[in-house]
């Protein structure tokens, strides 16, 4: 039972790319590390977001090309 609810937080949170959870989990700590000393330090995971964003539809797009879809 323990086993399947820690799969099912794993897929929910990681999903098919760690790239993206990985991303996210640091521009979230780091929106945290810097909260104290910058203004505007809520920018910097929507920015990140944006970023991984584009990053993952560059990795589609590539991918269909090499499938020839």
């Amino acid at each position: 039972m323990l086993n399947k609810i820690g799969l099912f937080w794993y897929d929910f949170i990681v999903g098919d790319d760690r790239t993206m959870a990985v991303g996210v989990v640091c521009a979230t700590a780091l929106t945290w590390f810097v909260v104290g000393t910058v203004a505007a330090a809520w920018v910097i995971t929507p920015v990140a977001v944006a970023g991984l964003l584009a990053l993952s539809f560059g990795r589609a797009q590539r991918a269909a090309r090499v499938c020839g879809s």
